[in-house]
This record gives structure tokens, C-alpha cells and sequence, in this order.
């Protein structure tokens, strides 16, 4: 990775550290690591860094159908402490540019977003790339998402049926709008609410910030390249709605909260999104955090921004609940 000098280095400066120990220890995706299974087994090898536990009321594993003729799919289902009014339900898809990490590797995030907001969170374990290509993630997230509706419809998450959420990062942010797109292109299940966390959303990777951030904070342009070939493969169609979100008609989606970092390749995809749903008519608010890079979100013990855009996306997902929806606000700070 090319060094970002201080004299041009945007990053805040008590992020500089941790970005440099991530970058570290990250696989070289598309150089020296070129083999999905190996870039697994290193990440599976490197300690966590600053992500503790946060405490919960339950954690349970088990599995939910997957699309017709696909195997089952794992599941990590939160509940949150106490609370036995009604709360939204999270289906939370994790990032990885569908190609590495799952339920473990974002464990904390889950687990903090279930504190956090009070909701039943349902992390998903999609099929990975490039074993499974596209469109098997995005069709295991929809399985998820009817799974999850089913469920709090017949009120055995403990939910408000009203307040189902998909919500994701990274690549899990592109799923998350997806499923969005299906349930809207399928005639549901509903979603009152999706948030986007830093969003994987176009293959083209040609914005302004793919070239502005290419390298120096954690994510590459180089990383995403390989991750998209993975995801693809030699015959895939990166202009599909269900691939590059961006190339989709937006009209009658969900509300959304979208969260983006400017130290960022994929910041311009997650602005220029929030932007056109705005022009479809769709409720947006935004959490832009300039001096961040991707993937901060899961480091809230050590950040301050990373507190403050949980906290933003905490809110977001408790005002879906039927008791506490005014004048169609989701909540977040708009930007």
C-alpha cells in the first residue's frame, strides 16, 4: 500500500494508528494474496483489534431456509436486554466485498447495534464469492429478509411487524439496498427502514473518490477490484439493479440512513446514492464523517465518530417502531 505523507494525510489523526495496524494486517487482496480461501485462513489468523463484546440479553445460532434449491442458511439471531415492548427487527448482512469474513467477524457490531437500538438483530451468513457468485448473496439475503418478516409478523422475535430493517456495511450495505429493491420489485415483505454503512453499490469503480482514496486508509481501490472479480467472475453483469444498486430505478424504495467516510473509495457511491433516492422521492438522512475510513463504524470503544454514527444509526432503527414514527423522520443527522 502507497503511504499517505502528513502533509496530505485527511484522516484524523487519532485514526491514523488503528488505520495502519488494520492495513497491516489485511491480506494483500489482488497481489500477493490472489486466492479467496488463503485471504480467509490470514483474517481467521489475526487478532482482534479494539472490537470487545458488548453484552446483550441472548445470542443464538441456528438456520433459516435459503432460496429454492440453495442450502439452509446460518443465522445469528440477538435480543436485546429485557425490553418486552414492541422493537424493530434488523436483518443485518456483514461486509467483506462478498468474498471473506462472516457471523464472528462482526459479532461486535452486531452485538453494539443490538444494545444500541433495542432491536432483535439477525445477522446473516450468505454464501461467499467466488464459490457462490453472484447473485447467490443477494438472493440469500431475500431469503433472509422473508425469513425475518415471517418471523416478527408472527411475533416470534418479539418485534413490531411494522419494523423490519435491513441494514448492513460495506458489501452488506449493497445488500442491504438490494433486498430493498427485491421486496419492492417482489411485492415484499415490507421494510419500513434500510441503513447503509459505507455501501458497496457500483461495479463501474469509477467515482472520483476510487482515485482520491485509492490507497493510504485501510480499503484500496486495488482491494475492491479483486473483490468485484471474485463476486462476478468473468461473465457477470456488474450492470444488473441487484449487483451496482446505483444503475437501479429508486422510485417507492424504503427510508434510509446512509453512512459514509471521506478517507474512502467507496464514499462518492454512498453520497451519490443518498442523492438520487432524494430525487426519487425517498425519505433520506445521511451520517458524512470526512475525516474517516472505511470500516470505522466497528470501532466505537476507540473512536469518538464511530460512537457518534452508531449512535445516529441506533436511532434511525428505534424511531421504525410504530410508537415512536413522527412526521416520517428516521432519525440521523442529515447531510
Amino acid at each position: 500500500m502507497t503511504p499517505v505523507t502528513a502533509g496530505g494525510d485527511r484522516l484524523d489523526p487519532g485514526a491514523r494508528p488503528l488505520v495502519d495496524a488494520l492495513s497491516a494486517a489485511f491480506p494483500d487482496l489482488g497481489g500477493t494474496v490472489t486466492d479467496a480461501a488463503e485471504a480467509r485462513r490470514i483474517l481467521a489468523a489475526t487478532p482482534a483489534t479494539g472490537k470487545a463484546a458488548t453484552p446483550v440479553g441472548e445470542v443464538r445460532d441456528r438456520t433459516v431456509p435459503g432460496p429454492a434449491g440453495a442450502p439452509d442458511l446460518p443465522v445469528r439471531v440477538y435480543r436485546p436486554e429485557g425490553a418486552d415492548h414492541p422493537r424493530p427487527t434488523v436483518v443485518f448482512f456483514h461486509g467483506g466485498g462478498y468474498t471473506i469474513c462472516g457471523l464472528d467477524t462482526h459479532d461486535a457490531t452486531a452485538r453494539a447495534l443490538c444494545a444500541e437500538s433495542g432491536a432483535v438483530v439477525v445477522s446473516v451468513a450468505y454464501r461467499l464469492a467466488p464459490e457462490d457468485r453472484f447473485p447467490a448473496a443477494a438472493d440469500d439475503a431475500y431469503a433472509a429478509l422473508c425469513w425475518a418478516a415471517d418471523q416478527a409478523g408472527a411475533g416470534a422475535l418479539g418485534g413490531d411487524p411494522g419494523a423490519v430493517v435491513t441494514a448492513g456495511d460495506s458489501s452488506g450495505g449493497g445488500l442491504a439496498t438490494v433486498v430493498a429493491l427485491m421486496a419492492r420489485d417482489r411485492s415484499g415483505p415490507a421494510v419500513a427502514l434500510q441503513v447503509l454503512i459505507y455501501p458497496v453499490l457500483d461495479a463501474g469503480q469509477d467515482s472520483a473518490s476510487y482515485t482520491s482514496n485509492a490507497s493510504g486508509y485501510f480499503l484500496t481501490a486495488a482491494h475492491m477490484r479483486w473483490f468485484w472479480e471474485q463476486y462476478l467472475g468473468p461473465d457477470g453483469d456488474g450492470t444488473h439493479p441487484y449487483a451496482s444498486p446505483l444503475r437501479a430505478g429508486l422510485a417507492a424504495l424504503p427510508p434510509a440512513h446512509i453512512v459514509t467516510a471521506g478517507c474512502d473509495p467507496l464514499c462518492d457511491e454512498g453520497r451519490t446514492y443518498a442523492a438520487r433516492l432524494r430525487s426519487a422521492g425517498v425519505t433520506v438522512t445521511e451520517g458524512h464523517h470526512p475525516r474517516m475510513f472505511h470500516g470505522f463504524l466497528g470501532f466505537p470503544r476507540l473512536l469518538r465518530e464511530a460512537r457518534s454514527a452508531l449512535a445516529d444509526v441506533a436511532e434511525a432503527v428505534a424511531l421504525t417502531v410504530s410508537d415512536r414514527k413522527n412526521s416520517g423522520d428516521v432519525g440521523g443527522n442529515t447531510g
